[in-house]
């Protein structure tokens, strides 16, 4: 898979996990303000969105005063279209990293989600064992810091008394499988997926973990030499918290054993090959090939001892990670399942282990200066435990129906404007056009919300007891994975809830999806200029659709196959002009020592390249042959690319910009405005950019894919 926010055969649209994962509230003197209003002061800094009402940009769509047109075009798009928004904008302190559109708007989703809780709190006429009661429940249990405080680290104690009595690899083995869906970890990573080859079935995948570091980078390049030291230090803080033994001793023994584990991980970007980590075994043949780890006593524990077979990612990894295993002294393993515990518990214990954990976490890893508000951390827990339940409020009470219908429409210019341009293609052949046009007429689409909700009634949650939530929470999710693995696929679902500001494309179902939350400005609006909308949603729209025909997403049929459908020849072709497209990301250097990974970020910036030309296709059929109006002197192309540019408006602290570019799968939002554009005819027609100009591409140089 090779998503940040579903699983193996889905690409999720846009932002960091890390990023969605952090709400925020600064702000306006006003609550109901809007954007608008706020960039039309242009002379304070701009920090945040509060609120519950729809933002808008600008009279068209677009915001005039976060242009600086001191810098041509050519020289840095993402500067003409977004400097002086860029400059009067502050990172909250609560945050690492602000993309200016999407952190609006997750604002604007997370304020409406507070204000459905608070409504909710304030209710005494709730029914028990209703949606409603669990949403208000696990607030107030987050909300309740003087039971947590009282509790500190006793919540833990089972936990630590059970690792303590794993005092063999054999009982430590089988420790990791009753991790999954509870706290703790693994040196492996399994889950329930869809089975890329059977997409009508579900199946058991297993891949390498086993690190404390956002990945293997963070342990053999030197320019993490210092998160490195900062994280043993912090592993001793948690252990010498919890009353470990030696914590300075055994975090240096549990940082020496993680290098090696890291030094057996496949890179990123070869973890994305799809063809490379479909690998499948039995339980028997992997602890063949992968011995010195009791296979047969983790897949037992985690209760899946009796399934005929396991599909494996990074089979060549993980005979060496058990190796590993087998070598390392039991007492090592059982410091560092005694600190992964308690690191992944922290945020539902008391104040002092929530904030050491923060402190590296958030401020050294990600340069984050204030952690979030007790209030907002418990709307994410909320949020988080019941995220559905909580979309079906959400859309009931913010999602206008007529969004849905006009988005219909546009995913059909989309599709149409894709048809043509496979057609056009001259280095793609008849056979493989024909195969192509059969998967894009079979891409099923889902806008807003789900057509069916989750059912919560299994799942407890107590106004008194936050670590126990989290517990259960935990637990119903993986009895409800354990559920599906006799059944078909319930291709209804949804990998994310409505209010989340985000998009995505799985392969295994051939889908799109467009949650509510992102339908709002800059990405959507129904008043604003049509070339804004498809430089915004439309170019998202494009960009989704481009996943099903990335360099990954192309090896999966309509079906959700993974099959090889192209001809040899057209492979070649496709993988040449892909080469091309990596070098121009891999000279990309957002910070100083820190380049873009083209093939880390491959498919997102051939999604990205084909948001836009497709988008831009789009619009000009949706003129229906009409010229496009000129708006404050904008031609209808100019505003599609400034529509284009807009949504990517965003800021960065070093950290967490170096930490994106060793992890993420998606570019710096520099790159993500300017990669595309300048490998596209028409931006340069638009704004007259010329030979000289820094970004210039000679028509040979530019990179033409989708």
């Amino acid at each position: 898979m090779k998503s940040l926010l579903i699983g193996a055969a889905t690409a999720a649209l846009l932002l960091p996990a890390a990023a969605l994962a952090q709400d925020h509230d600064h702000g306006c003197i006003d609550e109901t303000c809007t954007i608008q209003s706020i960039f039309q002061t242009g002379d304070e800094a701009f920090t945040g969105y509060k609120g519950v009402e729809t933002p808008h940009y600008g009279t068209w769509g677009f915001d005039l005063t976060g242009m600086d047109r001191s810098v041509l075009p050519g020289d840095n798009f993402n500067r003409f279209a977004n400097g002086a928004a860029l400059d009067r904008t502050v990172i909250p302190a609560d945050r690492s990293n602000y993309g200016i559109s999407f952190g609006l708007l997750r604002e604007l989703s997370d304020n409406r989600v507070k204000a459905l809780v608070d409504e909710l709190t304030a209710r005494t006429d709730l029914a028990a064992g209703s949606d409603e009661q669990k949403i208000a429940d696990a607030y107030r249990s987050y909300m309740d810091t003087a039971r947590i405080e009282a509790l500190d680290a006793q919540p833990l104690q089972p936990y630590l008394t059970a690792i303590r009595a794993a005092n063999t690899h054999e009982a430590m083995a089988a420790y990791m499988g009753q991790t999954i869906g509870a706290l703790g970890s693994s040196f492996f990573g399994t889950g329930i997926t869809t089975d890329q080859k059977s997409p009508d079935r579900y199946v058991v995948s297993t891949s390498q973990s086993g690190l404390g570091l956002p990945n293997r980078d963070y342990y053999l390049s030197e320019r993490f030499a210092d998160k490195k030291a900062k994280y043993q230090l912090y592993i001793a803080q948690m252990l010498e918290m919890i009353g470990w033994n030696d914590p300075t001793g055994s975090a240096a023994a549990i940082v020496a054993m993680e290098d090696k584990i890291a030094q057996a991980h496949w890179t990123p970007a070869e973890s994305r090959d799809r063809d490379r980590t479909y690998n499948e075994y039995t339980i028997q043949q992997l602890a063949a090939e992968a011995p010195g780890f009791d296979w047969a006593g983790y897949y037992g524990a985690a209760r899946l001892g009796d399934v005929p077979r396991v599909i494996v990612r990074q089979n060549t990894a993980l005979p060496k990670i058990a190796a590993i295993f087998a070598e390392t002294p039991v007492e090592t393993l059982q410091a560092w399942q005694a600190f992964r515990t308690v690191d992944a518990a922290a945020p539902r214990l008391s104040q002092r282990f929530s904030d050491a954990q923060w402190s590296f976490r958030s401020r050294e890893l990600s340069g984050a200066l204030e952690q979030r508000s007790r209030d907002k951390r418990g709307i994410s827990f909320a949020d988080g435990a019941l995220g559905e339940a909580v979309g079906r409020l959400y859309v009931a009470e913010y999602f206008p129906a007529e969004s849905k219908t006009q988005m219909e429409q546009l995913v059909a210019n989309l599709r149409t404007a894709l048809s043509h341009r496979i057609e056009g293609y001259a280095w793609m052949s008849p056979e493989t056009k024909a195969a192509a046009q059969a998967k894009l007429n079979a891409f099923t689409v889902k806008i807003a919300y789900p057509n069916k909700w989750r059912d919560y009634s299994a799942l407890d949650i107590r106004a008194d007891d936050l670590f126990g939530n989290g517990e259960r929470a935990g637990r119903f999710q993986w009895e409800y994975q354990l559920a599906r693995l006799n059944q078909p696929v319930d291709k209804t679902e949804w990998g994310m809830t409505p209010q989340t500001v985000n998009a995505y494309y799985n392969s295994t179902n051939n889908e799109i999806v467009f949650p509510a939350a992102i339908l709002q400005p800059p990405f959507f609006d129904p008043n604003a200029d049509a070339a804004i909308n498809y430089g915004g949603i439309g170019a998202v729209i494009g960009h989704e659709i481009g996943h099903g025909f990335d360099d990954q997403g192309r090896k999966s049929d309509g079906n959700g196959v993974l099959r090889d459908w192209w001809t040899p020849a057209d492979a070649t072709a496709f993988n040449a002009l892909t080469a091309r497209l990596g070098a121009q990301y891999d000279s990309y250097e957002p910070i100083a020592g820190h380049h873009v990974n083209g093939a880390l970020t491959m498919g997102e910036n051939i999604g990205d390249a084909s948001g836009v030309a497709v988008g831009l296709e789009a619009y000009h059929l949706s003129l229906n042959g009409a010229e496009a109006p000129v708006l404050d002197g904008f031609t209808g192309d100019q505003r599609f690319f400034l529509g284009w540019a807009q949504v990517w408006q965003a800021k960065y602290r070093d950290d967490a910009l170096k930490n994106q570019i060793a992890t993420d799968p998606h570019s710096p939002s520099e790159f993500r405005v300017i990669g595309p554009l300048r490998n596209v005819d028409a931006w340069y027609d638009a704004f007259d950019v010329q030979p000289g100009q820094h970004y210039y591409l000679t028509p040979d140089e530019r990179v033409r894919i989708w």
